[in-house]
């Protein structure tokens, strides 16, 4: 049963049809998640006894970091699937993450830096952590430009593909840079589960924060998945047949 739901998930046209729907209970949710873990980390959480105030920055840039990794995973996952099944729906989704997670691993750098000012006393240094995070953010810039500079749909997610497969040595550098080198950047605090370094009342609004940007992810990727789903199926009939309905316009399609 699972398995037809899936199968069927990967129709373009059936795609499309369900996920409308759900980007819209996947918004909602996501804003009112966002609220209240805006509200947890910035108002009721109380200062950090060393950091003082300015810790509260931990609660963009701690999920957008995350998001920076769970992203590309995703991303390089459904491009090898596209590049070795030619599964069409598996490209359109790898093609519609990079922004966001580009977006997310951008944010993550710049709240990082702010974070350093007060903290090391500079914006920057090129420490293991940052310097791999960087480098992260080039990958999906050119796995973005790659996706632009070849004309043909098909070629261009089978080049990026490689790219992004090749990236994802990174991924586990960026996360273990702490442990394998001596850092500034902070080591693991949420992840000791048995002994986490945060209190209750930070680590909870942190959680809704992660959870919130990552239904975000997913409801901004059902969205620009569905326009790309249109550009590419534009002269199959069952778009033409909705043109026809008026239930999108001949522009979109």
């Amino acid at each position: 049963m699972i398995w037809d739901f899936f199968y069927k998930l990967a129709s373009p046209r059936y795609f499309y049809a369900i996920t409308g729907k759900w980007a819209v209970w996947l918004g909602w949710l996501c804003l009112i998640l966002m609220v209240a873990g805006l509200y947890g980390g910035l108002i009721l959480a109380p200062p950090d006894y060393q950091q003082g105030e300015s810790y509260r920055i931990i609660f963009i840039h701690v999920p957008s970091a995350w998001m920076s990794l769970f992203v590309y995973v995703f991303m390089a996952f459904n491009a090898a699937i596209g590049l070795i099944w030619r599964i069409k729906l598996s490209e359109i989704i790898a093609r519609s993450s990079a922004p966001a997670g580009a977006a997310f691993t951008f944010l993550a750098l710049v709240t990082g830096a702010l974070w350093g000012k007060p903290m090391w006393g500079t914006y920057w240094v090129w420490d293991a952590r940052l310097t791999s995070e960087l480098i992260l953010l080039f990958l999906y810039l050119g796995f973005i430009a790659l996706q632009s500079a070849i004309e043909d749909p098909r070629q261009a997610a089978r080049a990026s593909a490689v790219l992004a497969i090749a990236g994802l040595v990174n991924i586990p550098i960026i996360h273990y840079s702490v442990v394998w080198w001596n850092t500034l950047h902070q080591g693991p605090t949420i992840t000791k589960f048995d002994n986490p370094s945060i209190h209750t009342s930070m680590l909870i609004p942190l959680l809704i924060m992660a959870v919130a940007f990552k239904l975000y992810f997913f409801t901004n990727l059902l969205m620009r998945a569905r326009c790309e789903v249109l550009l590419r199926e534009k002269d199959s009939r069952w778009v033409q047949e909705l043109v026809i309905e008026g239930r999108i316009s001949e522009k979109t399609a």
